[in-house]
């Protein structure tokens, strides 16, 4: 034991940073719960759109969309989501998928979004990245 906690000692700042990195991986999470967000893994996603419809949302920015997005995407960059409500009130009480570059910025879209009235709304766990590593198409219409 005494080996560890001089280790420890001499490496006090590896295990500042663990901590941290473990505290904002919970503290994610934690948020995720309370806003009262559901996180969809890409199979998960996929099965809502082919069964139920789904709308998806790219909240990207328009370069990133114009590389590439997932077929029939709708982009409604992040900055001008809440004054196109109007747009995904169209939906009709369909899933709508959000996805972002990484899913973190979708979680915080999709609790914005059910704050002003727009419920069954799911975030890709992942974002894109999650969607092209389980073999998924993209459209890379420039």
């Amino acid at each position: 034991m005494s080996d560890f906690s001089e280790f420890a000692l001499q490496n006090w700042l590896l295990f500042v940073a663990f901590f941290a990195i473990l505290g904002l991986l919970a503290g994610n999470e934690i948020l995720r719960k309370i806003r009262g967000v559901t996180a969809l893994n890409a199979a998960e996603a996929l099965r809502l759109i082919n069964d139920q419809e789904a709308w998806i949302v790219d909240i990207r920015d328009g370069a990133e969309y114009r590389e590439s997005h997932i077929p029939q995407a709708r982009h409604i960059p992040s900055a001008s989501l809440l004054e196109r409500l109007s747009e995904l009130g169209k939906a009709g009480g369909k899933p709508i998928i959000v996805y972002c570059r990484t899913g973190t910025t979708s979680q915080s879209a999709c609790a914005r979004l059910k704050k002003n009235g727009i419920g069954n709304v799911y975030s890709l766990n992942g974002g894109l990245p999650a969607w092209v590593d389980a073999h998924l198409p993209v459209d890379r219409k420039k």
